[in-house]
């Protein structure tokens, strides 16, 4: 019996003829590239797939080996980091255990003598591997606790051991700090036994972005003498080849020319290739490197100088001025730079100029700035408006006052030192368009001022010297404009005057008490030199006038802890002086505090103030006291100076 035919179901028919069918070839099926058919591969997970989906469910374990769980991964990539570490380093099992004993030893907690055995048990552990394992970051750090808190014997082997290593241990990232920590710690002859191992090194180290932090660690710690050793290094190859000549007394290099009979060509270029990739690597922030260049610009050539202006006339010079010599630099890089140079400089100190002004170095280079540079509105946008800002806190800070002094009265030998005035006054001599013999005395006048040696303290210039007219001719060598415009722009114009005034108005008592804020209020009451705030100010300090005289007027309280303003030593001081230099101050304060009380005040320190008021120039005064004071003199009351 033949069988029937089984019906086809239509649902499973392909609804297109095959490829064969229409003449068309069988497209190849994909390989991998492992040479297995794409669709033999195991599908990608579907994290979007039912449970119940028996294609996407995983195949079960085949096999002895057990599944590896996260938490033994971990273990196992740990123990394999151990044995690297203990492959790669030799004494990785030491430093472990000398972490342990730091976590104990530098808590603030323990007891003194639980932490000189702590001390004393890792010191001798890293015995004899000190230098090896001084550069470990871990390692460095137990280190510097031991060096800190252990005995003096215990750091002297220390120093021992480390002292052939020196120069390597220097220049590593990590040991350095323990150097430093050892030249902190070290004696006199351990100090000196360190600075004559870096004969020979100190150009090289100076280079490194890490060694020269310990050659200026060594600069600063040593003596005149010391510093000069390590500074001549730089001067010339044979001073960095022969130790004994590095003993000179000779501070400035014009001298140690002339002594070794060295060439000058010689020596301006072997300071340059000494100082060219010091200033290329960005490495500014060291005093001795701004000494060498302060050296280097005083015997440069015109080209070589304005090479090096032009260099440091960048917003990285505000990393050089709160040294003594960076600061020079700074007024050199103002006094001979371009304008296109200034304005860099001044756009590098936005948001700084709070604390420069406050540094004794820095607020000398603000002074240049404020008397040279002729963009007054630059100045006016950058500096002024951040000094108005922090107004109040300047006038009594000892330093933020002087670029206001500066404006009120500019170069007093009252607001700036000898030294400052010839620092505000220096030049390079081969940028200078003056005579050869003007430039040899302006030379002698700077190099003595900043010698080192006996020369090397702060105050080391002849205290007449700077105080001279002539000098101060020189202080706004390379601006334009007059200088009475620009302060006129800058005081006034911009608006500094007038919060100056309402600020001393409000702090009158307090300034007049300070000992450096009765310096600007005296300067702010006598209108400024040249009278600047008189013809669009006088009515503002008339009030301010006024405000001093109803401070004065108060009565004297006998028992009172706050001193009167006319029995305090400073202001006592500050309001005779202004009766003596100004006569409507003294009419003002004489109608308002002093009238009809004069025989109360006539001893003490407000007897000054009374005495004042005869002593003083001006007839209009003498005639509106006299009846009143006259009779105290008389009397022999009140004694005026002679």
């Amino acid at each position: 019996m033949a069988a029937k035919p089984q019906k086809r179901d239509d649902s499973k028919k392909r609804k297109h003829a095959p490829a064969a069918a229409l003449g068309k070839s069988t497209p190849k099926k994909l390989k991998s590239s492992t040479g297995v058919p794409a669709k033999v591969l195991k599908k990608p997970h579907n994290k979007f797939s039912k449970p119940g989906d028996k294609k996407q469910q995983p195949k079960p374990h085949v096999g002895n080996d057990p599944v590896d769980t996260k938490r033994q991964r971990r273990i196992q990539a740990k123990e394999l980091a151990e044995a690297r570490k203990k492959k790669r380093k030799k004494h990785y099992t030491l430093e472990q255990e000398l972490a342990s004993l730091w976590e104990k030893m530098r808590t603030r907690n323990i007891a003194k003598e639980e932490r000189s055995r702590l001390v004393t048990d890792a010191l001798k552990k890293m015995k004899g591997k000190i230098p090896e394992i001084a550069s470990s970051h871990v390692s460095s750090r137990v280190l510097q606790t031991c060096v800190k808190h252990c005995t003096q014997d215990e750091r002297n082997a220390v120093f021992v051991e480390i002292r052939p290593h020196f120069i390597t241990l220097a220049s590593n990232t990590y040991a350095v700090h323990l150097v430093t920590k050892m030249l902190d710690t070290a004696s006199k002859e351990q100090l000196a036994e360190f600075i004559s191992s870096l004969h020979g090194h100190v150009a090289t180290l100076l280079r490194h972005m890490v060694g020269s932090l310990v050659v200026e660690h060594a600069y600063q710690l040593g003596n005149a003498a010391q510093k000069q050793t390590l500074l001549m290094e730089l001067y010339s190859p044979e001073l960095q080849l022969f130790k004994d000549l590095t003993s000179l007394k000779e501070a400035r290099i014009v001298d140690v020319i002339s002594t070794l009979k060295l060439q000058k060509t010689s020596v301006i270029r072997h300071m340059t290739s000494v100082l060219q990739p010091i200033l290329e690597k960005g490495i500014l922030d060291h005093s001795i490197i701004h000494r060498a260049l302060v050296e280097y610009l005083t015997i440069a050539d015109q080209s070589s100088a304005a090479d090096v202006i032009q260099q440091l006339s960048s917003p990285d010079l505000v990393r050089m001025i709160h040294t003594k010599d960076g600061s020079r630099i700074g007024i050199f890089c103002i006094k001979h730079g371009t304008a296109k140079d200034r304005k860099k400089i001044i756009k590098g100190m936005k948001d700084k100029v709070g604390k420069i002004a406050r540094d004794k170095c820095g607020t000398l280079v603000l002074v240049s700035i404020l008397s040279i540079v002729d963009d007054t509105k630059l100045l006016s946008k950058v500096i002024i408006r951040e000094l108005e800002g922090i107004l109040t806190e300047l006038l009594s800070d000892q330093n933020g006052r002087r670029p206001l002094l500066q404006l009120l009265h500019p170069n007093s030998s009252r607001h700036f030192s000898p030294d400052e005035l010839v620092a505000l006054g220096s030049s390079v001599p081969s940028l200078v368009t003056k005579s050869p013999s003007d430039v040899n005395v302006a030379l002698d006048e700077e190099t003595e001022a900043s010698g080192l040696g006996e020369a090397d303290k702060e105050d080391s210039c002849d205290t007449g010297a700077a105080a001279d007219a002539t000098q101060s001719s020189h202080l706004n060598e390379g601006g334009k404009k007059d200088p009475l415009t620009r302060r006129q722009e800058l005081l006034v114009n911009s608006g500094l005057a007038e919060k100056l005034i309402d600020a001393c108005c409000e702090m009158a008592g307090e300034l007049l008490k300070s000992n450096f804020g009765k310096e600007v209020i005296y300067e702010v009451a006598m209108e400024g030199a040249d009278s600047i705030l008189h013809a669009t100010l006088d009515g503002k300090l008339k009030t301010l006038h006024g405000a001093i005289a109803t401070l004065a007027a108060h009565p004297k309280v006998e028992e009172s802890d706050k001193e009167h303003l006319l029995e305090h030593f400073h202001s006592s001081r500050t309001i005779r002086k202004l009766i003596l230099d100004s006569p409507s101050f003294a009419c003002t304060l004489y109608e308002k505090a002093l009238k009809g009380k004069c025989a109360i005040w006539a001893q003490g320190h407000s007897a000054k103030v009374i005495s004042a008021l005869l002593e003083t120039s001006s007839s209009k005064v003498h005639k509106l006291v006299k009846k009143e004071v006259q009779p105290l003199v008389d009397d022999g009351i009140l004694k005026l100076a002679k």
